[in-house]
């Protein structure tokens, strides 16, 4: 990845698990005009219910994961939970810049500042605000995916990443998701037309 000064635009979401990014990137994705193409994430992680390798996630043991670290496959990469690894591989974002489309990353908030730090003028970064704590958990379980342990896990970390919230370049709260949707759009065509 060396020169960028041709290629397309990278359109971060990040937020707390529970927050609604998924379904916000998700929206946007359907959007034609935007042009933007989906960055799929690695992951050392075990697949969750029906999800594709390829299509959710690149699934990769945890052997694999970590020699691309080695070999600086990676644009960012980070241990989010204990032997939990994810990370964002530079040829997914070469595939979506030779497709002539911009990159849209459903990411965590380390990975996404990361980006933000390495491409500044080609990215927007978008961080996503539940309403409260109480209706981050309230998503989590609602969502039946994962167990209690799991959901403590992700509410515990919850606050950390919410205070990291002014380091991006907006902020969108999901309070009312039809309001969010609209509100995320304005701001990545807005974006996309600089």
């Amino acid at each position: 990845m060396t020169d960028n000064t041709e290629k397309g635009k990278l359109i971060v979401f990040s937020a707390p698990s529970g927050s609604g990014k998924t379904t916000i990137v998700k929206y946007l994705l359907k959007q034609p005009e935007l042009n933007l193409e989906f960055s799929i994430s690695a992951t050392s992680r075990e697949k969750r219910g029906n999800e594709v390798h390829g299509k959710d996630y690149y699934f990769l043991s945890l052997k694999e994961f970590k020699s691309k670290i080695k070999s600086d496959e990676f644009l960012e990469w980070e241990e989010v939970y204990r032997d939990n690894f994810y990370g964002t591989l530079k040829k997914e974002v070469e595939r979506i810049w030779a497709k002539g489309k911009h990159v849209i990353f459903d990411i965590d908030v380390s990975g996404g500042l990361r980006i933000k730090r390495k491409f500044p003028e080609q990215t927007l970064a978008v961080f996503v605000k539940p309403p409260d704590l109480n209706e981050l958990v309230k998503r989590l379980k609602e969502r039946g995916e994962e167990s209690e342990d799991k959901i403590n896990m992700r509410v515990a970390k919850a606050p950390a990443e919410l205070a990291t919230a002014p380091l991006f370049d907006t902020v969108v709260v999901n309070s009312d998701l039809d309001e969010a949707l609209k509100n995320a759009y304005n701001k990545v065509s807005e974006f996309l037309k600089k």
